[in-house]
């Protein structure tokens, strides 16, 4: 029992958040692009999110390699307010609450003083992100509201679905 222990916390060890680079942007491209259900975008749009963003971004990396991002800005209309653009965690790390673990961490930074809200969007039919979300507040202490935002045919054309506006908060620091 005291191995399988030991080898547990030497692996969350291992484990450490941080602000991204330029050069992780191609690597969060191959994370993404191996994650369905999620949208592939241009390695250039995640080199923008790593620089132009960084301060409200967050990198997991295990032993060097990248294994969990959040994409995420200050809406600047909403100076209180983070919008998650993207949750990607690498297939070994799923289930083990990385995910919620980066939202903390987003909420944190130092650039997120005076955020009060989180928003974000997800399609209706994507459980994880729903239950990721729901778990966030929850352990917030805070209400999680939604509507849907942007619709198929009006927005998408038919060819994306619907995406649903989540709003967490309000939410002490």
């Amino acid at each position: 029992m005291l191995k399988s222990n030991s080898a547990t916390q030497a692996t969350a060890a291992t484990l450490r958040f941080r602000q991204p680079t330029a050069e992780d942007g191609y690597a969060l491209n191959q994370l993404v692009a191996a994650s369905p259900p999620l949208d592939t975008n241009s390695v250039y749009c995640n080199l923008l999110h790593c620089t132009h963003f960084a301060e409200t971004a967050v990198v997991a990396e295990e032993d060097g390699k990248l294994v969990g991002f959040i994409s995420a800005h200050i809406i600047p209309a909403k100076p209180n307010t983070v919008f998650v653009w993207q949750v990607v965690v690498d297939k070994s790390q799923r289930g083990k609450g990385l995910a919620k673990k980066m939202l903390k961490e987003v909420i944190k930074r130092p650039a997120c003083a005076q955020v009060k809200y989180m928003e974000t969007t997800i399609t209706p039919d994507n459980e994880a992100s729903w239950a990721l979300f729901r778990s966030f507040a929850r352990d917030l202490g805070t209400e999680l509201n939604h509507s849907i935002w942007f619709e198929k045919e009006a927005h998408f054309g038919g060819q994306h679905d619907s995406e649903a506006l989540l709003c967490i908060g309000p939410f002490a620091q």
